[in-house]
């Protein structure tokens, strides 16, 4: 039996940073080769981010990603590499590229391109069926193929046709967005993509946030059984070694009992590849998976941080209402950025109560943030002064409610302005979804943490803070209290919307499911109810378009995934 010697390594590269991806892949390099490792693979794309959207529609920015894989090869030994990058021929092409002595071996471009959820690679590339031959690399005695995320989802794609002509072992090199519970259905899948094809499998994913998107890392190893090997850590960078037994499989291939496809042998690429002269003793890592509300927050926090810090911000600052909303943000960014980078706001109106302002300050308090207190009283008193001669004989209303949040919208985009600290704004997807918030008020900001995380989901999280520290971080009064915008005198939440319970599941249906109106009644929910929350979804939709973006941790978010028109009479 041979055995392999593989390194993941497990990248965060930034999306047109060329150099600081190359330097990144150079030194994950070294260490492959430091271990003896017979062959290292770098996620999708990992030369210049992904996904690198309208950049690879600059034709300089193409050649530079070009120059970088030249640059790269030629440092390149006696370990084999496979790299994402961007190919150009009379198209562009999703591409890997093996490197080794040197030199480019040979190029694989990507056959199946997703465009669907948040993908638009057709917009971008051309699939490879007819720019390369299919090709197998001799490395260490082993016959390995390449191909590229969404290739290994199929199960009559290129990584059968590959297994069928003689593979053992498949890199896959991805950049796989995380979504919950998105990491069971993927090793499922891998494990029988494995077991069918008789061919190891070493699938490797990037990690890191990019603008909307998380990527969760958790590469894996399985071999030629389907049975785990390995398992990379969850939402971390890291360079992970595997020694992958390599047994023949023509015989396993030959009976089963499914038949086998008939397949032309594949060209054979040798790469010349010394022994290692002392190759390190390495253990399989399988690192365990996270709970759900570990995964959930860990993407949170990581799309959160990525975020500042790759757009050059150190800081944030955060309106603490003494709510729920912006508790559990502040919770994040003190996670993501350190609490010495986190400043809480509590910004008073005479209606605000006495227990959100001690509930603000004792959160502060506990997390150990920079914590201020600006009354916005002044401000919405010129407000009203200064509106009376047109408002005059008219009831307070809506308006009134709104002109409070503009003030404290105002107060922070001043001191981000002044300070240059990135304001982080606290909506959550059931408020969101419904259009339960201010435009131009609570919605403004430069990144919108929990944007895509329901709000019975905030208050899990809440408490799974608490649970992580073993102490009582998140006030519990800030738990138990019944939400409020406190907008008016003695204002909850479910004065103008349903209970959150409610309304929860059939967002989940409307907006992730993209279940009609008329299917969600057939479900069994209350009609007069899906009828007033599908409608506020719907007209809602000019002002999300005006939100900043946030991480995107659901099946379907607002923004890449959900593309509605702002002008649509359907109501299903």
């Amino acid at each position: 039996m041979t055995v392999l010697r593989v390194a993941l390594a497990q990248l965060n590269p930034t999306v047109g940073g060329l150099d600081g991806n190359l330097a990144m892949l150079n030194d994950a390099y070294d260490e492959a080769e430091a271990a003896g490792c017979d062959i290292v693979a770098f996620p999708e794309l990992s030369l210049t981010g992904y996904p690198p959207e309208d950049l690879v529609l600059k034709p300089g920015f193409v050649e530079d990603n070009l120059e970088a894989l030249d640059a790269f090869a030629s440092r390149t030994r006696r370990c084999a590499a496979v790299v994402g990058f961007v190919d150009q021929d009379r198209d562009l092409y999703n591409a890997a590229a093996v490197c080794a002595g040197g030199e480019v071996l040979g190029k694989f471009h990507k056959r199946l391109l997703p465009n669907n959820t948040v993908f638009d690679e057709q917009r971008y590339f051309t699939a490879g069926y007819d720019s390369d031959p299919l090709e197998l690399y001799l490395i260490g005695g082993v016959k390995v193929a390449v191909s590229i995320c969404e290739d290994i989802w199929s199960p009559v794609g290129p990584v059968a046709t590959q297994a069928a002509a003689g593979a053992e072992l498949n890199i896959n090199i991805n950049g796989s967005p995380y979504a919950v519970g998105k990491g069971a259905r993927r090793e499922r899948m891998l494990a029988t993509r494995a077991a069918d094809s008789h061919c190891s499998i070493v699938y490797v994913n990037q990690v890191g946030g990019q603008d909307e998107l998380v990527f969760d890392g958790g590469s894996l190893v399985f071999d030629h059984e389907g049975t785990l090997l390995a398992r990379a850590p969850q939402f971390a960078e890291s360079v992970t070694i595997v020694d992958v037994p390599v047994p023949p499989v023509y015989r396993k291939r030959l009976l089963d009992p499914r038949g086998r496809i008939t397949e032309e042998m594949l060209p054979i690429v040798e790469v010349t590849t010394e022994p290692a002269s002392s190759p390190v003793v390495v253990e399989t890592p399988v690192s365990e998976p996270f709970d759900d509300d570990r995964e959930l927050y860990d993407a949170l926090v990581l799309g959160t941080g990525d975020y500042c810090r790759k757009n050059g911000f150190t800081d944030v600052v955060i309106g603490l209402s003494g709510g729920i909303d912006s508790t559990i943000v502040a919770a994040i960014a003190v996670d993501a950025l350190g609490a010495d980078h986190v400043h809480g706001v509590s910004m008073p109106s005479r209606y605000s109560s006495d227990h959100s302002k001690s509930d603000a300050e004792r959160l502060a308090e506990n997390l150990g943030i920079d914590f201020r207190t600006i009354s916005i009283e002044p401000a919405f008193s010129a407000y009203l002064d200064m509106l009376e001669p047109s408002f005059a004989d008219r009831e307070p209303g809506l308006t009134l409610e709104n002109i409070q949040s503009r003030c404290r919208g105002q107060a922070l985009m001043a001191l981000s302005n002044e300070f240059g600290w990135m304001v982080l704004t606290t909506g959550n997807k059931s408020e969101v979804a419904v259009g339960y918030f201010t435009i131009y008020g609570d919605s403004v900001g430069g990144y919108a943490a929990i944007k895509d995380v329901l709000k019975t989901r905030v208050y899990e999280l809440c408490r799974y803070v608490n649970r992580r520290e073993g102490r009582e971080i998140i006030p519990e009064n800030v738990i138990t209290k019944p939400p409020s915008a406190e907008l008016r005198p003695d204002q909850r939440d479910d004065d103008s919307l349903p209970p959150y319970e409610v309304l929860d599941p059939i967002l989940e249906l409307y907006v992730e499911d993209d279940r009609t109106a008329g299917e969600i009644i057939e479900l069994g929910h209350d009609e007069d109810m899906v009828r007033r929350v599908t409608r506020l979804v719907d007209i809602a939709e000019y002002k999300r378009r005006q939100c900043p973006p946030g991480v995107r941790v659901s099946r379907k978010a607002f923004g890449k995934d959900r593309r509605m028109p702002i002008t649509s009479h359907y109501r299903g």
